[in-house]
């Protein structure tokens, strides 16, 4: 899928509105500062996704979209391990980076993943009219393909490319690097582009 000026202006559009919302909140619930930024937007293949997420262990959490299109595919909030460490730690208070990851690790990125996939969806409800909610959220802790994998093949959908947001998270003198990965079913995603258009044509 490529997309073309237009589109990928008004994606850019989404991805700003919702990280404004999603530092906010996230600044709110740790007491300090965070900043957060949608500097890149790519569709990328399937079998590229280790170029530009690594291929290490990290946490994911996944949402499938709800709303007008049943089963509209899924919006997963990516981290690294050692970034979601860094994170957590600045949440829980605390500061060994090489301390295995606990229920507390996990309920603190359900919630970070929470804030920032909801807002990232209201910020698309909020500029095209077309609404997409998150499911409960789910939670792993595996290799990137691994779990992308198992995602792809629940969808019943053939699906080449995902939209890649890449954020970057900072909080004070701690980098945390992340990414929101939109996986939209076909319809999802035909729908959003025909909206894109419609929205970005003049009056």
């Amino acid at each position: 899928m490529k997309l073309s000026a237009v589109q990928a202006d008004a994606m850019q559009e989404l991805g700003n509105i919702g990280a404004a919302h999603a530092a906010t909140t996230l600044s709110q619930m740790i007491g300090s500062p965070v900043h957060m930024s949608v500097p890149a937007i790519k569709a990328v293949d399937i079998s590229e996704l280790g170029k530009y997420m690594g291929e290490e262990s990290a946490a994911m959490v996944a949402f499938e979209l709800q709303g007008e299109i049943p089963h509209g595919g899924f919006v997963i909030f990516y981290i690294t391990r050692q970034s979601a460490i860094r994170l957590t730690n600045t949440m829980l208070g605390l500061t060994d980076m090489n301390r295995p990851m606990n229920e507390m690790d996990e309920s603190a990125l359900l919630e970070v993943g929470n804030i920032m996939v909801s807002a990232f969806l209201d910020a698309t409800a909020e500029l095209l009219g077309f609404v997409m909610l998150p499911s409960p959220p789910a939670m792993t802790i595996d290799m990137v393909h691994a779990a992308m994998s198992t995602l792809i093949a629940s969808m019943g959908d053939e699906v080449n490319e995902v939209l890649l947001f890449s954020t970057e998270l900072t909080c004070e003198e701690h980098k945390i690097d992340s990414d929101i990965i939109m996986m939209p079913e076909s319809n999802t995603l035909a729908h959003i582009v025909e909206l894109m258009e419609k929205m970005m044509k003049p009056a």
